[in-house]
Order: C-alpha cells, then structure tokens, then sequence
C-alpha cells in the first residue's frame, strides 16, 4: 500500500484511504490517467442524472464533480505552498459550505468537465516542476502535518473514492 510507503508524519490518518487509492505510485503518471479515466466516466453520465442525488441532503453528480475540482485546488495550492518551503499552516476548509455556493443547477456538466481538464492540467504541470527532494518537504494544513507527495497520491485516491460512490449510489 502507499500509505506504507509514507512516514506517519507526512499525512493526518484520516487521508489513509485516500492515499491508497491513488491511482498509481508516480504522481504524474496517476493523475493522467485519473484525468482520461475522470472525462469518460463524467463523460458518460445520462443527462437525467447531472442534478440527481441518490437521497435527501446528498450531492448531486454536478455537485460532486465541482466538489473534486474545489478540493484539487485547494490541496494544488498547499503542495505549492509547501514544496517551496512555505512554513505557514493553511486552514481548513468546509468541502459542505463551498457546495452550497457553488449553485452548480447553473452549470453544465460539460462546463464542468472542461473546468475539472483545466484544473488537472495545471496540477500536472505543478508536480511535473517539484523535485523529489522537495515531494518530501512536510507543512501544516487544516492542524495537520502533510508532505507535498502525499497531496499528490491524495488527488487521485479522493477523486477515485467519489468515482466509487457515484457508481455505487448514482447510477
């Protein structure tokens, strides 16, 4: 497992299961091909099914979709931050506050997937330019120590957990 691979002191154990979904044990490799597998699967949902939501205070799928890209942003942000030695601690954020402000009924499916290719491909290009030595560099995010390359594996493993629920309850 990856999270096997990582000190204890790289991630709070909440982002375990997180950290061993990723997609695969190279960052860059694992988010291409989260990014092609992403855009399929969003890609292939019924158009009856973009503002459904399995039961009653649940996200719909445009909802979960813009919630994968608020959190790719947000952690993206900390592993720059991070990887060039920024000692500030980051705050938390409450993933229930930005959906509720997201108003996603506005939005296309598509508009989204074109934003979530955007965001992923500035991820990309932000750990294709972190050295190994500084994938290893640790800060403080939400009271917790997180090293840059366990952000990178959390990317992944996140967006795969919400790609397992989506199956599993959506559609």
């Amino acid at each position: 497992m990856i999270s096997d691979r990582l000190s204890s002191s790289e991630f709070n154990p909440y982002y375990k299961g997180y950290i061993n979904n990723a997609a695969d044990e190279d960052i860059v490799k694992g988010l291409r091909q989260n990014l092609v597998k992403c855009v399929e699967f969003y890609g292939n949902i019924h158009d009856e099914k973009h503002d459904y939501a399995y039961a009653e205070g649940k996200w719909t799928v445009k909802e979960v979709l813009l919630h994968v890209i608020d959190t790719e942003r947000i952690f993206a942000y900390r592993a720059l931050r991070i990887s060039r030695n920024d000692a500030t601690p980051m705050a938390g954020f409450e993933q229930d506050d930005y959906v509720l402000n997201s108003d996603t009924t506005k939005r296309s499916l598509e508009s989204l997937i074109g934003e979530y290719k955007t965001v992923r491909a500035a991820s990309i290009s932000l750990f294709e330019s972190i050295s190994q030595d500084n994938l290893m560099n640790i800060g403080t995010a939400s009271n917790s120590p997180i090293s840059v390359r366990a952000i990178g594996y959390i990317l992944t493993g996140h967006e795969n957990h919400h790609n397992r629920i989506l199956e599993e309850r959506y559609l």
